[in-house]
C-alpha cells in the first residue's frame, strides 16, 4: 500500500488568528521551511512532528492529517 499524507495545516494556521509558519515552527521545534514543506506536500512529517502540530492546535491527528491514495 502506498500513499502520501494529506493535511490541513495551513487551514488550521489561518483559522488560529492567522498564525505564521514561523510561529508554528517555533512551537513545534522545527524550521519554518519544514512547516512550508509539510503544507505543500513536499515533506511527510514524522509521527512526532505530526503529534506536536496537532497539540499546537488542540485537535486530533485525524482532523489534520489523512492518508491519500493517489
Amino acid at each position: 500500500m502506498s500513499g502520501k499524507i494529506g493535511n490541513r495545516v495551513r487551514e488550521f494556521r489561518e483559522q488560529n488568528n492567522r498564525m505564521t509558519q514561523q510561529a508554528l515552527a517555533e512551537q513545534v521545534g522545527v524550521s519554518r521551511q519544514t512547516i512550508n514543506a509539510i503544507e505543500t506536500g513536499r515533506y511527510q512529517p514524522s509521527l512526532e512532528v505530526a503529534l506536536k502540530i496537532t497539540n499546537a492546535f488542540a485537535t486530533s491527528v485525524e482532523q489534520l492529517f489523512w492518508l491519500r491514495q493517489d
